[in-house]
């Protein structure tokens, strides 16, 4: 059968969401009311769009195009229409997750890798038969994963205060694991770049308590990190982030994301995603490209079109879910999830499904757009 095209409700197309007040249950329901035939026609109801009655065994289908996923500007495109969200694993008993993070997509292997960090191992799910296993225990509380431009397995490992690389016959190398003679705080998320580097954040959640690592001093401030194909480190921001988390570059490398939870420290303090200018291997003009309150974001990843996708949560049911936004920093869609989606990546042999880590469950969904080569 001919793919279905997405065809966006004249309702919810027209309205354009600057703001993450816009999308309050009260703004849900008065787009409904404002659009009743789209309304029926999409099955949009305010209980299908928090997950409250759908059933994740799939015996019961869901109306296409998924009621989930709201298109809040008529730009995006990137919603299929005949595609609805899975829940592809969720553990049960002894094998339950804590806190998903850290999800790469391991094309060579067919696998998606991701961290479960409390537990202190990294899982691992098999796209062919939908097959989970560990990948790998005491995996150092990982959180963050990332690939280098040879393919390689980088992580960033919280307990043990460092970045590493697997190499291809499975043994690991150190990146790195101080500073200046300091050691690192806890690094949490990387990225890389096409000439070899690789970008890190270091905000320090693995020493902050024991449930994600150890109870530790901070030896460094916050950071953003490169470590240059030759080794070296560097700094590569430092400010104005409070506690500089998930990271990534734009298709064309010029422009980098570092989201800065520094909520998680209390009101008044950022949930802001920072937009820097890349230049001479430096991240520099800092600018805040989009606020994340009530809550914040963690990870986030860009499209071949520029498009920032970003897992958002902690500010009540209303904001769990995967919030899409234009390179100018306008919302354009989101989707809605029944948990806090901590962070995301593309997959898929065209890097056109969208794989989420739901605290303790794993997402996915089929969308019209595709993760850059380096997301």
């Amino acid at each position: 059968m001919k793919p279905i095209a997405d065809q966006t409700t004249p309702a919810v197309a027209d309205t354009v969401a600057a703001k993450p007040q816009s999308l309050a249950r009260r703004g849900f329901l008065a787009s409904a009311a404002a659009g009743v035939a789209a309304a029926t026609a999409t099955v949009a109801s305010a209980n299908d769009k928090f997950m409250q009655n759908r059933d994740w065994t799939g015996n019961h289908p869901v109306t296409y195009p998924e009621p989930a996923f709201e298109v809040l500007d008529k730009r995006f495109t990137g919603r299929q229409g005949n595609a609805t969200l899975q829940r592809i694993w969720h553990g049960q008993g002894h094998d339950a997750a804590l806190w998903c993070e850290g999800p790469v997509w391991m094309g060579d292997w067919g696998n998606l890798l991701w961290s479960d960090i409390p537990n202190n191992r990294v899982l691992r799910w098999n796209e062919e038969n939908g097959a989970v296993s560990t990948f790998q225990s005491d995996s150092g509380y990982s959180n963050g994963h990332s690939r280098d431009i040879q393919g390689r397995l980088i992580a960033m490992e919280h307990d043990t205060r460092r970045v590493r690389r697997r190499n291809y016959d499975g043994t690991w190398t150190t990146l790195c694991d101080s500073f200046g003679g300091k050691k690192l705080n806890a690094p949490n998320d990387a990225a890389t770049t096409p000439d070899g580097s690789i970008y890190f954040t270091d905000p320090g959640y693995g020493i902050m308590g024991p449930y994600e690592g150890h109870k530790a001093e901070f030896e460094l401030p916050t950071r953003v990190y490169r470590i240059a194909p030759d080794g070296k480190v560097t700094v590569a921001a430092e400010g104005p982030m409070r506690r500089p988390n998930g990271i990534c570059f734009s298709p064309d490398f010029k422009k980098c994301y570092v989201v800065d939870t520094g909520a998680t420290d209390g009101p008044g303090n950022p949930a802001n995603i920072i937009v820097f200018d890349v230049k001479d291997q430096k991240l520099s003009n800092p600018k805040i490209f989009a606020d994340f309150a009530p809550g914040f974001t963690d990870g986030v990843r860009c499209d071949t079109d520029g498009n920032v996708w970003c897992g958002w949560g902690w500010g009540g049911m209303e904001t769990n879910g995967v919030r899409v936004h234009h390179p100018d920093g306008t919302l354009l869609a989101f989707l809605h999830t029944p948990e806090v989606i901590a962070n995301l990546t593309f997959g898929g042999t065209k890097r056109n499904r969208l794989f989420m880590c739901g605290s303790t469950s794993i997402y996915a969904l089929y969308v019209n757009a595709q993760g850059h080569a380096l997301s």
